[in-house]
């Protein structure tokens, strides 16, 4: 094999997003997919099968490429290591990836650096045990697995003691996993601040987005974030750059972040990799956080993160009645000509990301309703379909 530039390990749309830009740029990539038709193997031609928890996998789709990056966080920190030993710039590397691969290590080292997030308690892997601590501890409150949980997976909300038995319980959920307890949050709203961080220290943050969660997956996102005021979208950034910093994160860096209503920003979740919260910037911002991530790992100079529009929303694409998207895919683009389509060549199932699209404007209502007409043709193939599915209090209490 020839060596290419940059391996990209997990074949998600994250891996098949950054297909374009690198084509721009003229950057060989190389996957490393779960499976011959994965999202990312469809449109990156040079494409290694193989599983990412295995050393000699990796190896083989790494061969001599000099940078390696991440479609997801759960590549085992020991294989980076060995890696890097052996010469490859893993970016970002295993002790950055850490604080997005285990929340209970990330919420430690938050309070470490002083940065304000939700009170939690580690917790045993035993109900008994557990039962114990959240007497403790104080209901309502809200458990996760401190590993692999992701939109909404390996999260409950707990009111009581008879509560934690439904968790030991769920076959997807505790047993035999390392898990926390945090306090239940109420918030005004999620933000998320993005930032990109070349390995030679550039950093550029993106406008601070609101997004808006239904079932505990994202299901849209404004940027910027409405009314948000100036210092506080300042505070978010500045949390955001200093983490970049302090954890030395080289790519993207999600920060996701409760507003409650007194006006703190907590931190809720870290992604050290593109992030559903940055898919609008495709169309809505100078350099896209696709284009911005692999300039970064390649230290490359980074690109202006500006708004080209007053406002961009975008608007998930879940599995819905709609089975057949790229035969949709003309209603909605005949409906909605303005609004762009992301399809993400994945097989549809009840609840699943599939694509999403975006819009551009200068009046949040109009984009909003735009957005969500587009994506609720390629759903459910009516256009009001998402309007009660997506109607929300302002305040909530949505942790993942």
């Amino acid at each position: 094999m020839t060596a290419p530039q940059l391996v990209v390990i997990g074949g998600g749309q994250l891996a098949r997003m950054m297909a374009s830009p690198a084509i721009a740029l003229g950057i060989d990539l190389r996957l490393l997919a779960e499976g011959p038709d994965v999202s990312a193997a469809q449109v990156i031609g040079d494409h290694v099968v193989g599983d990412h928890t295995d050393l000699a996998d990796l190896r083989t789709a790494i061969a001599d490429a000099p940078v390696v990056t991440f479609d997801h966080e759960h590549v085992p920190p020991e294989h980076l290591r060995t890696l890097t030993a052996e010469g490859h710039a893993c970016r970002p590397g295993p002790d950055a990836l850490l604080f997005a691969q285990d929340k209970g290590e990330m919420r430690i080292r938050l309070s470490v650096l002083g940065i304000e997030s939700p009170v939690f308690e580690l917790l045993s892997d035993e109900l008994a045990d557990v039962v114990d601590d959240m007497h403790d501890f104080g209901y309502p409150a809200v458990i996760k697995t401190t590993r692999g949980g992701y939109d909404g997976k390996g999260v409950w909300v707990v009111h009581g003691p008879d509560d934690l038995d439904q968790i030991f319980e769920d076959t997807s959920g505790a047993v035999g996993r390392e898990l926390m307890a945090e306090e239940l949050v109420d918030f005004r709203r999620e933000l998320s601040a993005l930032v990109a961080r070349s390995p030679s220290g550039e950093v550029r943050t993106y406008p601070v987005v609101e997004s808006r969660q239904v079932g505990g997956v994202c299901a849209e996102v404004i940027a910027p974030a409405p009314g948000l005021a100036p210092a506080t979208e300042q505070r978010a950034r500045d949390i955001a750059e200093r983490l970049a910093t302090e954890l030395d994160v080289t790519g993207i860096l999600a920060v996701e972040l409760f507003e409650t209503a007194d006006g703190r920003l907590l931190v809720n979740e870290l992604a050290m990799r593109p992030h559903n919260t940055g898919h609008w910037s495709i169309e809505g911002a100078a350099t896209s956080q696709f284009e911005n991530h692999l300039r970064a790992v390649l230290d490359l100079p980074l690109g202006p993160t500006d708004s080209r529009e007053p406002v961009a929303v975008m608007v998930n694409v879940l599995g819905g009645a709609v089975t057949d998207l790229v035969a949709q895919r003309a209603v909605a683009l005949a409906a909605e000509p303005d609004v762009h389509v992301h399809l993400y060549g994945k097989a549809v199932k009840p609840g699943r990301k599939v694509g999403h699209v975006t819009a551009t404007g200068s009046d949040v209502e109009d984009v909003l309703g735009r957005a969500r007409r587009s994506a609720a043709l390629l759903t459910d193939g009516a256009p009001d379909s998402l309007r009660s599915a997506r109607s929300w209090s302002p305040v909530g209490s949505r942790h993942a």
